[in-house]
């Protein structure tokens, strides 16, 4: 298997959120389940994070939440893909999301969103559906 075969997955921390230790997990559980992650760090602006998907080729932009401000800055992360051309990638999001904003942010455009009660196998399944790369990190 070559590098070019593997799952890229861009883990961002947009916002002024600054906990983080759930999206270094996430990281570490996608790069055991065979994939490439690229993590941000804290408090990326959505301009950062969609200029480093484009930079690094991701075949899926992750966005970890916990300040409330998602629908906002999930927004802000849309339109700026569809400007710089990189919407054909899968964006999902993850962190603390009221059930009621889940749909809210799927008629945005967000492809799936992963709450605190989300288990690793869902996302990883997921990922790997999504990008059509099922056998690609295993």
């Amino acid at each position: 298997m070559t590098v070019d075969n593997k799952i890229r997955v861009l883990v961002s921390k947009i916002g002024l959120d600054g906990h983080d230790k759930g999206a270094m997990l996430i990281a570490s559980i996608l790069r055991d389940a065979g994939m490439e992650v690229i993590y941000t760090g804290l408090r990326r602006t959505p301009t950062q994070c969609v200029n480093t998907a484009l930079q690094e080729d991701v075949d899926v932009i992750g966005l970890s939440i916990l300040s409330g401000s998602h629908l906002t800055l999930v927004l802000k992360v849309i339109e700026l893909m569809k400007a710089k051309g990189v919407d054909d990638k899968k964006l999902i999001v993850g962190g603390v999301i009221p059930d009621e904003d889940i749909p809210k942010l799927k008629d945005m455009g967000v492809d799936a969103v992963f709450t605190q009660s989300s288990t690793y196998l869902e996302m990883i399944d997921y990922i790997k559906k999504a990008t059509g790369k099922e056998d690609a990190s295993t």
